[in-house]
């Protein structure tokens, strides 16, 4: 391992690192004490919490060591040291920062309104485990339940995700008696999952553009100078006219499609293009494969 490779090794552990307290806290000050079960363990241990009493961090820590040894027996030693320190971490800065809100704050959210709450503390939950995520880790719980789960069915990874955290919530019911806190428990998945989200691939999103230009060589040059991005021309023939031509494939930030646009408006207004949304592009300019 080189010293740049050791580099970026600590960098990834101070973001996982930062990312967990973020997390942590968001559950710990805001979700937990509002008396919200959102998906995953700590939802399970959120309801362990107010049935028995349990320490939350302690219960998360506990079913997350025994779904890994039983994940490594059925699956294979498939989890990092990564997901092993994420686990540690969160289920102790969960313990921690709980026992600090029950000291100073009564055990009461650090927001009274129920809703706000919520909001701020899935907002928080959600940004803390997208820098987990884009760091390479993993925060364990329902994600080994559904790998098990996956090896003997054919089911989507997605859907086990949605259909075990969905029960876990629903099961909140039982405990608080409330229609309510089980609406707010899937709230707060929601928002979770659209901070994730956002903030994976919010500043990242790609697009792929197909230009058909008579221009197209006046197009390609200003394309590599001016915008400096790489591209494939695509040898092509009318279907109706049956004339060749040269395709232009581009993939650019959605923030740079406005000057392709605009270059292919001053260059050609007469072409025809199509553009979408791309769901990952990994390479040179781009992202890394991160497995």
């Amino acid at each position: 391992m080189t010293l740049k490779d050791i580099r970026k090794e600590i960098q990834s552990y101070i973001l996982i690192t930062a990312g967990l307290i973020i997390a942590t806290f968001g559950w710990a000050a805001f979700i937990i004490p509002a008396k919200v079960v959102g998906g995953g363990i700590t939802g399970i241990s959120t309801i362990v919490h107010y049935t028995l009493g349990w320490d939350v961090g302690f219960v998360s820590l506990a079913l997350n060591a025994i779904l890994i040894l039983v994940a490594t027996k059925i699956i294979g030693k498939s989890f990092g040291i990564k997901t092993i320190y994420t686990v540690g971490l969160f289920s102790l800065s969960l313990s921690f920062i709980s026992k600090l809100i029950s000291v100073h704050n009564g055990g009461n959210p650090l927001i009274e309104e129920k809703m706000m709450a919520t909001l701020t503390g899935s907002i928080l939950a959600g940004f803390g485990g997208s820098l987990i995520i884009l760091n390479g880790a993993s925060a364990g719980g329902t994600e080994i339940i559904a790998l098990i789960i996956g090896k003997y069915k054919n089911i989507s990874f997605g859907r086990l995700l949605l259909s075990l955290d969905s029960v876990i919530i629903a099961s909140s019911f039982f405990v608080f008696q409330s229609i309510e806190v089980m609406v707010y428990g899937f709230m707060a998945m929601a928002i979770f999952s659209y901070t994730v989200d956002i903030a994976i691939s919010g500043t990242k999103q790609t697009v792929q553009m197909f230009i058909f230009s008579k221009k197209h060589e006046e197009l390609r040059e200003h394309i590599l100078n001016v915008i400096q991005r790489g591209l494939t021309v695509i040898p092509a023939q009318g279907g109706f006219t049956k004339e060749p031509i040269d395709v232009i494939m581009v993939i650019v930030r959605k923030s740079e499609s406005p000057y392709i646009l605009k270059l292919i408006k001053q260059t050609d207004p007469d072409a025809f293009i199509t553009m979408g949304n791309v769901m990952g592009v990994y390479g040179k300019g781009f992202d890394t494969i991160k497995l």
